[in-house]
C-alpha cells in the first residue's frame, strides 16, 4: 500500500504525546450553575493510534486523530446553540489532558472527567453525579455523529419533560445519544458495548425498569470506512450541513488521499 510523503500528512494533535493512564476518580462537579439541565459531550483526546482506530487502515493514525479532533470541536460549537442549558465535555482518559484544557478556553466549557472501566459504568457515573446536583435533566452525546444538530438536542430536552429516559438510535445499532430526568444504573449494566445489540438491550431494559422513553430520528455514525464515505458523498447533496466547514474540509482531503492510495 502506497503511504503519502511525510511531509504532505496532516501533523498531529497536541494530544499526540504520551500521557498517564491512571484515571482520578473525579466525582461531576455542577458548581454554582442557575441551570436544571445540562448536555455532555462525552470525548476521547485525541491521542494518536488512540481514537477511530476502526478506520486505520486505510486512514492513517494522525489521520484518524486530525478528523476525531474536528469531530469534538463540531459537538462542542453545536451543543452551545442548545438554549438553557449547561455544556459540559467528560473527558477520557483524563479531563486534564491539553486537548480538553485547550476546548475548556475555547468554549468555556465545564469539564467533568470520566470515571469507570467500560463505557457502560462511565455513563451511568456521569448521570449519578449529574442527577444527583442541582440537574434535574441530563443528556450525554456522543462525537463522531455529523447528523446531530442543535435542534435534535434542543428536541431531547423537550421529550425529557414528558419522559424519562429519550434515546437517539444509531444505523449500526448503537446510540448516539441517552437523556434522563432520574438515575437509572440498571439500564447501563450487562450490555454488550459497540455491538448492534445496545440500542434494543437498552430499550428492553427501559420497560423492565418501567421508563416512559421517546426516541430520537436515527443518525449514522463513523465507525468504519464505508461510513466515512457515506457521510463523504452526503456532502455534496444540497442543503446538507452536516459537519462544520473545518471537518468538511478533512473528509474532502481524506478522500482525496485514499483515491490515491487506491482506497478511494
Amino acid at each position: 500500500m502506497t503511504r503519502p510523503d511525510k511531509k504532505k500528512r496532516p501533523p498531529p494533535f497536541d494530544g499526540g504525546q504520551p500521557i498517564r493512564s491512571k484515571w482520578r476518580p473525579v466525582a461531576a462537579k455542577a458548581g454554582s450553575t442557575s441551570t436544571t439541565a445540562a448536555v455532555v459531550v462525552f470525548a476521547k483526546a485525541p491521542i494518536v493510534g488512540q481514537v477511530k482506530t476502526r478506520l486505520c487502515p486505510p486512514l492513517t493514525p494522525d489521520e484518524a486523530a486530525s478528523l476525531h479532533g474536528s469531530l469534538v470541536m463540531d459537538m462542542l460549537e453545536r451543543s452551545q446553540a442548545v438554549k438553557g442549558c449547561d455544556l459540559v465535555l467528560a473527558g477520557s482518559p483524563d479531563k486534564t489532558h491539553p486537548f480538553f484544557k485547550a476546548m475548556e478556553a475555547r468554549f468555556k466549557v465545564k469539564l467533568w472527567e470520566q470515571v469507570g472501566e467500560d463505557l457502560g459504568a462511565r455513563m451511568a457515573r456521569t448521570f449519578h453525579a449529574g442527577l444527583g446536583s442541582t440537574y434535574r435533566s441530563l443528556v450525554i452525546v456522543g462525537t463522531d455523529i455529523p447528523g446531530i444538530t442543535p435542534q435534535i438536542v434542543t428536541q431531547a430536552f423537550a421529550s425529557l419533560k414528558e419522559h424519562d429516559l429519550v434515546l437517539g438510535p444509531t444505523m449500526d445499532g448503537g446510540y448516539y445519544l441517552i437523556g434522563l430526568r432520574k438515575k437509572a444504573p440498571e439500564l447501563f449494566q450487562d450490555i454488550p458495548w459497540s455491538t448492534d445489540q445496545v440500542c434494543p438491550l437498552t430499550e428492553q431494559k427501559a420497560k423492565v425498569l418501567g421508563l416512559s422513553m421517546k426516541k430520537l430520528p436515527t443518525l449514522r455514525d463513523i465507525d468504519t470506512i464505508e461510513d466515512l464515505q457515506a457521510i463523504t458523498r452526503g456532502l455534496n447533496h444540497p442543503g446538507t450541513n452536516l459537519v462544520s466547514q473545518r471537518t468538511k474540509n478533512v473528509l474532502l482531503e481524506l478522500s482525496k488521499r485514499l483515491k490515491t492510495r487506491g482506497q478511494g
